[in-house]
């Protein structure tokens, strides 16, 4: 594989690269529970060519009561084994609303030690912006081998965040948007605390986007991350509500060329219940 294969293609790029043989195209996309929209039946209406669907509720630890956590490196291979994706893939995550929850897939088969995997920049709605074809056929996928490899640098749990808020060398860096990370506005899951990690900064996922949805350019994402106040120099720790848009932000600061990114993924769901965790307001 001697090209270049970025963290991010532009619909261009998977335009020309539909038929490409290595290319697997995978529709990532997630609702949150009170936006009453079933993404499964949605991609079997329209879906682009070739794409497969990826639940992220379904490969994931379904034993935790917890949303959506990570699984067994067993049950990843396992799955995404059925749905075609495995060694030597290219692989293209999109979702429909844009970009939210297709960096979340993209960031899970990095920990799962797979590189070649991509995010489609504006997702489908770009997509269809421009025309391009999407169709609702049956995908059938031939199962393929995955090599699960998995990098414990890109997470973390909430044992290692209450270390840290002791011991403060990892920088916590919060999706959310404003109102919930300054506890001004309710969270939407029920039985959680309003407000943030002590210590942590915020930077909501959306601020990373152009008005057409895009990611913006890289200078102007570094000026994103310096205004939430976060050094280059130290660690950053991405979380979020329940470690979907906390993805969006590594992703972004991949983009830009920070390499010590790990992601909670417990995120608030975990942090905001009662119990040991400290939360603070304003």
């Amino acid at each position: 594989m001697s090209e270049k294969f970025n963290s991010v293609v532009s619909t261009e790029w998977l335009a020309d690269h539909l038929d490409a043989p290595d290319v697997r195209i995978v529709d990532g996309t997630y609702y949150l529970p009170n936006e009453n929209k079933d993404a499964r039946a949605l991609y079997q209406e329209a879906h682009i060519r070739n794409a497969i669907f990826f639940d992220i509720d379904d490969i994931s630890d379904t034993d935790n009561p917890l949303p959506h956590m990570i699984p067994s490196d067993i049950k990843f291979a396992s799955k995404v084994r059925k749905l075609g994706l495995g060694d030597g893939n290219r692989i293209v995550v999109y979702d429909q609303r844009g970009l939210f929850s297709a960096a979340r897939v993209w960031w899970m088969f990095r920990l799962f030690g797979h590189k070649d995997v991509a995010v489609l920049d504006g997702g489908l709605p770009k997509w269809l912006s421009e025309h391009r074809p999407v169709d609702d056929n049956t995908v059938h996928p031939g199962e393929r081998h995955f090599t699960p490899r998995f990098n414990s640098f890109l997470i973390r749990d909430k044992e290692q965040l209450l270390r840290n808020v002791e011991t403060g060398k990892e920088q916590i860096l919060d999706a959310r948007a404003s109102g919930r990370f300054k506890g001004e506005v309710p969270e939407p899951r029920t039985g959680i605390r309003s407000g943030h990690i002590p210590d942590s900064y915020n930077l909501p996922f959306t601020d990373l986007f152009k008005e057409d949805g895009t990611l913006k350019e890289t200078q102007d994402l570094k000026n994103a991350f310096e205004k939430s106040g976060i050094d280059y120099n130290k660690p950053v720790v991405t979380s979020c509500g329940s470690g979907v848009t906390a993805a969006v932000l590594s992703l972004g600061l991949e983009l830009i060329g920070h390499k010590k990114t790990s992601l909670y993924d417990g995120s608030w769901s975990e942090w905001g219940q009662e119990g040991d965790t400290p939360v603070v307001t304003g």
